[in-house]
């Protein structure tokens, strides 16, 4: 009764924190009530866009400026909610915008260049669709009153319609695109498609146009670090050739500076922000806001001009607190549920606890593993996920070596009558060592993004996470065969317990406690139409298409889950490690190389101007979103090993939840 009045309490301050997050984020969300979001979806040529509609009040009986925002390669529309909020509460129409592929938004045409399948045509349908409302404001000559912006790859589709938009008008004498504001993205993409700079920069015409270039941004604003590949170096746009041209062929110009160019208004802003920061950043939301109070300063009697304020982070801060309530309630729901029948089959008797290792060499064996353990994710995560050649070798060579000296061992153990754990030991780790290598030279082949596994950045986070897993499989073999097993400890104390009662008990309270956490989350979105989330985390609503994605990839990430799961609880084994220890360690073995990673990858670029690993821009980026999943996949790890006796609630829980999660938030091809 104790325990359930402790959950119950726990599932009380969870549910409180979801609420009042929502409610409250709701609230900055809508501007008091005094803006309508709803989810909206429309058909086109390509397939079917999504996106959440801001109408403030009174929109239906006075048309108002408009802004279509979007977003990035792998986000979704709310990752501009700083802009949308801001405009929205001004008096604006506003549409978040999710890309084709991306958050609510399916693209079903073939695909036979993915990454141009999604952003070329996608805010230009978008401006098709709003011209035609009768709440979007066109002027005494049929012109949209609509604003464009997005970023990163929102930015390439931003400049891309603006550019269709002026083909049109040549033919119509109409433009739908009032004015542009791009951020994180310059011509490198939009010139793939064929397209001149000058090309691009005539296409602006008349129209108000802006860009939002961080001097740390990983990808763009160099043309000569992106052409060498090492673009992550510090940035001055404004001073390139490409953003000279953009303010009309000056030979200088400067940032923060407007200039009329072909009667429109341009300008650059060069805010001290990398990449994804300008997602989070006040100083990027203000340029946009100065930037639409230029750009519409005719349009005064309809919206609010030269309001400085900005609230859009509240909105985000209370969208945090209900993700921290999300996160808690599955521990209470699962403890619940572990005391209904069935459902506590998945409690085990609890593991041994350990002794601590005693000699120098135990305990600077479990040292030296622990820093592998921990080092390895970080040091070659480049080369695992993007392929880097010299990276590969070295890991392919590291592996025959280990093939050979394990093979060695095992000989030699056959021939002098080694011990049975010895020879046990060598034969496993020659095994693993063999399903390694193998699987280190088809990196290629788990690179490809198919029909099946369609998910193009998921893909190379698996291939990294499996790799991961086999070498902390090899550590785990090693450990326990040179110094646990000796000291009496057995699989089952690290909570590997062969029961099929259960496993399956263990994966139906990870499923129905997912079904519970998710249909809070539909819930909230149904009446409030927000989510949780903070800057680039989020758990978001999906759609079906997710669903079968999940089945395809969980399986993969099982496996790293499950075996890295393992590799902390016997590193955590002994008495030393209870309580808070326990989950310190754990988080360190989950993050602590990665945390490594950014600090030199970072640090650098911000002392020196050029990042550690300068030819990783994505997969920089990457690391930052997986830090704080990982996390919490280590305090899943460690509570329910500890309250269940063994792995499997945790790794079911970890895999289920965290990998759904990444799918709802990143592109997903459905349809090649």
């Amino acid at each position: 009764m104790k325990n359930n009045k402790k959950s119950f309490i726990l599932l009380a301050v969870a549910l409180v924190l979801i609420l009042v997050g929502s409610l409250v984020a709701s609230s900055f969300n809508s501007a008091g009530g005094d803006v309508d979001v709803s989810r909206i979806y429309f058909e086109t040529e390509r397939g079917e866009l999504s996106g959440l509609l801001y109408k403030p009040d009174g929109a239906d009986e006075e048309a108002r400026p408009t802004l279509i925002a979007t977003h990035g390669y792998l986000n979704s529309g709310e990752m501009q909610d700083a802009q949308v909020i801001e405009m929205a509460k001004r008096g604006y129409v506003v549409l978040a915008l999710d890309q084709y592929d991306h958050g609510h938004s399916t693209n079903t045409q073939e695909k036979p260049i993915p990454f141009f399948s999604f952003w070329p045509q996608a805010i230009y349908d978008a401006v098709q669709y709003m011209y035609e409302q009768e709440y979007v404001l066109k002027d005494a000559d049929g012109n949209g009153i609509i604003a464009v912006s997005g970023h990163s790859m929102g930015g390439f589709s931003t400049t891309h319609a603006v550019m269709l938009d002026e083909m049109d008008f040549q033919s119509s004498g109409v433009r739908k695109i009032h004015s542009s504001l791009t951020m994180g993205s310059d011509y490198q993409w939009v010139k793939a498609l064929g397209y001149t700079d000058e090309q691009i920069n005539d296409s602006y015409g008349p129209r108000p146009s802006g860009k939002i270039a961080g001097n740390y941004d990983e990808f763009f604003f160099n043309a000569e670090a992106a052409a060498a590949g090492k673009s992550v170096v510090k940035k001055d746009y404004v001073s390139t050739p490409e953003g000279l041209g953009f303010l009309g062929g000056l030979e200088t110009a400067n940032a923060n500076e407007v200039y009329d160019v072909n009667g429109g208004m341009r300008v650059i802003y060069q805010p001290n922000e990398t990449h994804p920061w300008n997602h989070f950043s006040q100083t990027s939301t203000a340029y946009a806001i100065d930037f639409y109070d230029m750009a519409f300063e005719e349009y005064g009697d309809v919206v609010t001009n030269g309001e400085d304020g900005q609230s859009w982070m509240w909105k985000e801060w209370f969208s945090f607190v209900a993700l921290i309530g999300f996160f808690l309630l599955f521990i209470p729901v699962i403890r619940l549920l572990t005391q209904l029948p069935f459902f506590k089959w998945a409690v085990t008797d609890k593991a041994n606890t350990l002794p601590a290792p005693q000699t120098s060499g135990e305990k600077l064996t479990g040292l030296v593993l622990l820093a592998v353990g921990i080092l390895y994710p970080a040091l070659f995560f480049a080369a695992l996920y993007s392929g880097d050649e010299s990276g590969m070798r070295l890991l392919r060579q590291i592996s025959l070596i280990t093939i050979a000296l394990s093979a060695i061992i095992l000989i030699a153990g056959f021939v002098k009558g080694a011990a049975k754990n010895v020879k046990l030991g060598a034969g496993l780790v020659l095994l693993v060592s063999i399903v390694q290598y193998f699987y280190l030279r088809e990196q290629a082949r788990f690179f490809e993004t198919t029909e099946f596994f369609g998910a193009p950045t998921v893909n190379p986070i698996a291939y990294w996470a499996i790799n991961v897993a086999i070498v902390t499989l090899l550590i785990l073999i090693g450990y326990h065969f040179v110094s646990r097993q000796e000291r009496g400890a057995r699989l089952a104390d690290y909570g590997f317990k062969a029961g099929i009662k259960t496993i399956l008990a263990a994966l139906a309270s990870a499923v129905v406690a997912i079904v519970i956490g998710y249909g809070i989350l539909y819930l909230v979105d149904a009446i409030w139409k927000v989510d949780f989330r903070l800057w680039t985390v989020a758990v978001k609503t999906f759609e079906d298409q997710h669903v079968w994605a999940l089945f395809r990839y969980a399986p993969l990430f099982l496996i790293y889950y499950f075996i890295v799961g393992l590799s902390i609880n016997i590193n955590t084994s002994s008495e030393r490690f209870n309580g808070w220890k326990g989950y310190a360690v754990s988080i360190v073995h989950f993050i602590g190389g990665l945390l490594l990673y950014l600090a030199y990858h970072y640090g650098l670029l911000f002392a020196t101007g050029t990042a550690g690993y300068p030819a990783e821009s994505l997969s920089s980026i990457i690391v930052i979103g997986l830090v704080p999943m990982l996390t919490v996949a280590a305090i899943f790890n460690r509570y329910f090993y500890r309250r269940t006796g063994n792995v499997y609630v945790g790794t079911f829980l970890n895999t289920l939840l965290l990998t759904m999660i990444t799918l709802a938030n990143t592109a997903l091809y459905t349809v090649f």
